[in-house]
């Protein structure tokens, strides 16, 4: 873990697509600060395993870089702010990480005393968090580097529902959008570079617009204007799915058929006591409704293992949605109880069943998974190959690995040959040969 000479700044990302995007942003501010020899954790708070990890991080680059500036930011910073501080770290919040003058004139606790010029600077663990004064700023799209084929676009922050498990809210406020001509330079920007996938990420991404008066689908709308070859949407709230939306995600093939739904639980009286706004049948239906109009549209699902109460019938409600709602791609974890949220109030089942049981989903989702690649043997498919020109996505997201490389970034042909675990393995086929 280190930062090269040639760039002074390193961040290191932690959890969501979301944090990826905004990550770029985070050093572009350092940079611009003119920092030297910093390591930034851009953290996550979804679970306490997340949150774990990011501690151990900072507690190890404290104890391998006692000469670098050690600064943590994201979500878990956010709500353990002490904790991290009193680490030696310099605690950045959500709000703050991607303006310049967040990184100006800092120093942690351990390097107190003159820098450059000197002024002498108070420790970083005393005092309001930087984001103070910049509370529910404005949200900026926030646009991943060059360095993958893919693009990474957060256009939304922050949270407007109430779900009781959730520590988003308290981590990243009330729900705020990009405005659309924002986030439509931010793509020109991706597709200038040669970025010919663009993946809208965001906190409760079906929100978007909600605080602007536009949604999700007039986005999408005005990015398929852009000479943009493939559009893919990240987590979506099936509640959220409107007509136009679902227009777009059934009948636009530049908008990749492969829908991941946020469902959380596949049982009533658990979505109740999670205060989500659809229920089993709901999910249900939306989903054959996506499948009848689009065949090849693959399934993904957040699942939540162990949820306060959660019997065993219960959570057998949830392990038959995998089947009943074709699920390929499971983002399965056992329930945490974050403080400040009324689930952690709740009667809990114990992380031991907690973690069984998101172990028993995981297997199902699995299953699943390979039974569904089988049926893509021998289909010939779009790819866009990642820069080690080796791998890749098709259309519907399965991983793609090739038998001969080819160029990185490029979109191409191949003939799926055989399944190896959880990815295909493929021929590039030559475009005379596609419809033999």
């Amino acid at each position: 873990m280190s930062a090269s000479l040639a760039d002074p700044v390193e961040v290191v990302n932690f959890g969501c697509r979301l944090n990826i995007a905004e990550g770029e942003g985070v050093r572009a501010a350092a940079r611009a600060a003119g920092v030297r020899d910093t390591i930034i954790f851009n953290s996550c708070a979804v679970t306490d395993e997340a949150v774990r990890q990011a501690r151990q991080a900072v507690r190890r680059a404290l104890r391998e870089r006692p000469g670098a500036e050690v600064v943590v930011t994201g979500c878990a910073a956010e709500l353990e702010r002490e904790a991290f501080a009193a680490m030696g770290a310099r605690v950045v919040s959500n709000d703050a990480k991607g303006l310049a003058e967040s990184y100006q004139n800092t120093v942690s606790p351990r390097r107190r005393g003159p820098i450059s010029g000197g002024l002498q600077l108070e420790p970083a663990g005393d005092g309001p968090l930087p984001s103070q004064g910049h509370a529910f700023l404005p949200y900026s799209p926030a646009l991943s580097g060059a360095d993958h084929a893919r693009a990474f676009l957060g256009v939304q922050t922050g949270c407007s529902h109430s779900c009781t498990f959730c520590a988003t809210v308290l981590a990243r406020g009330t729900a705020r959008s990009a405005s659309v001509d924002a986030v439509v330079a931010s793509a020109q920007t991706a597709l200038d570079r040669g970025q010919r996938e663009i993946i809208l990420t965001g906190v409760d991404l079906a929100s978007y617009g909600d605080d602007s008066g536009t949604t999700l689908a007039t986005l999408v709308e005005a990015l398929l204007a852009l000479p943009v070859e493939r559009l893919r949407l990240s987590s979506l709230d099936p509640d959220r799915i409107d007509g136009a939306l679902f227009a777009l995600l059934t009948q636009e093939k530049r908008v990749m058929p492969h829908v991941h739904l946020s469902l959380q639980a596949g049982d009533d009286m658990v979505l109740t006591r999670m205060k989500r706004r659809h229920r089993r049948a709901d999910a249900v239906a939306l989903i054959e409704r996506l499948k009848a109009a689009r065949a090849e549209i693959a399934i993904g699902a957040d699942l939540i293992a162990g949820f306060p109460t959660e019997d065993d019938a219960m959570f057998a409600n949830s392990l038959a949605l995998i089947d009943d709602c074709d699920v390929v791609f499971g983002h399965i974890f056992p329930y945490s109880p974050r403080a400040g949220t009324p689930a952690a109030r709740m009667p809990q089942v114990g992380r031991t069943i907690a973690r069984e049981r998101a172990a028993t989903l995981r297997d199902a989702n699995a299953r699943r998974r390979q039974d569904w690649l089988e049926t893509q043997v021998g289909r010939t498919v779009s790819m866009l190959v990642e820069r080690d020109g080796l791998s890749g996505h098709a259309e519907n997201f399965a991983a793609v690995a090739l038998t001969t490389p080819a160029a990185p970034g490029t979109i191409i042909d191949v003939r799926l040959t055989a399944r190896d675990g959880d990815r295909m393995i493929a021929t590039p086929i030559e475009a005379k040969d596609i419809a033999a």
